[in-house]
């Protein structure tokens, strides 16, 4: 039986839907995990499909292959990706920057926005970003944090509605529009991959399964950001917005944005030059 990786946060909600719901059948058992858990387990050989941070692709792309059609997009703001901040972005230089442990792709996205959008060169500290805790804001010693999937959310509402995370943090970027505004592009943030290794029949009913019960979230989103509430702790009308803002499919848009993020980390030396391989048609 394939081994078939999923996000835990509420933004894979629209491919997973149907599936949780035994409304589109899955030939696989699923796993849940954070990016990065998922990423190790794909370089692992533990997971025979998953979705992962689009960078795991970049730096593994000899053993892996892209599902067509299926990613993790925004073409502008993501919501779900924030840098939160004392001071703008471009006076943080030298300043603690916590990141989170578990997206390299947010990371290596924020790196390159530091190195030629705001030009100027923090000290990146590793944390829990995901998990900020709103009932300790107080208690962080940084002069911004990059924040990430639900949490994100939670702490944007906090804001807009004037709570105390706006008071310490003043200044909030969202990543997806900062790419957006500094490329013109869309940005990828994570892609659905098999292993090479993985049967092609296998992978592509897989494929399948994920395509239709997507297809079946994007007419039931309303549904979705209701059950998206009750686990982020965001209200539903929120969730419908975030929903809204994401693309999940891999259009020619979409991969002119991946191919320019990529060309940007290879002339960075951050992965090694390769190109984008899709697995096969049946």
């Amino acid at each position: 039986m394939l081994r078939i990786g999923r996000i835990r946060y509420i933004n894979c909600y629209p491919v997973y839907g149907a599936i949780d719901r035994g409304l589109v059948p899955l030939a696989g058992e699923l796993v849940d995990g954070v990016p990065t858990e998922l990423n190790a387990r794909m370089s692992a050989g533990t997971l025979d499909v998953s979705v992962v941070s689009a960078v795991e692709y970049a730096r593994d792309a000899t053993r892996l292959l892209l599902l067509p059609e299926l990613g993790i997009t925004s073409n502008g703001p993501v919501r779900s990706v924030m840098l939160f901040s004392r001071r703008p972005p471009q006076e943080l230089g030298g300043c603690r920057v916590i990141v989170s442990r578990s997206s390299m792709t947010s990371v290596a996205l924020l790196e390159l926005l530091f190195e030629h959008v705001w030009r100027c060169r923090p000290e990146f500290v590793p944390g829990n970003a995901e998990l900020a805790d709103l009932a300790h804001f107080g208690e962080d010693v940084h002069d911004a944090r990059l924040v990430i999937g639900d949490a994100a959310l939670r702490l944007q509402h906090d804001s807009d509605a004037g709570g105390p995370w706006s008071v310490r943090y003043p200044f909030q970027v969202d990543l997806g529009a900062a790419w957006k505004s500094w490329t013109g592009l869309p940005f990828v943030f994570a892609v659905w991959v098999a292993q090479r290794t993985t049967p092609v029949h296998d992978a592509l009913q897989a494929h399948a399964s994920l395509i239709a019960s997507r297809d079946w979230g994007l007419q039931h989103l309303d549904e979705l950001a209701a059950q998206a509430a009750v686990a982020s702790g965001v209200p539903a009308a929120t969730c419908r917005t975030y929903f809204d803002g994401l693309d999940y499919r891999l259009s020619y848009p979409h991969l002119a944005g991946l191919t320019e993020f990529f060309r940007r980390l290879v002339l960075a030396g951050r992965v090694p030059d390769g190109t984008l391989a899709f697995l096969p048609a049946a």
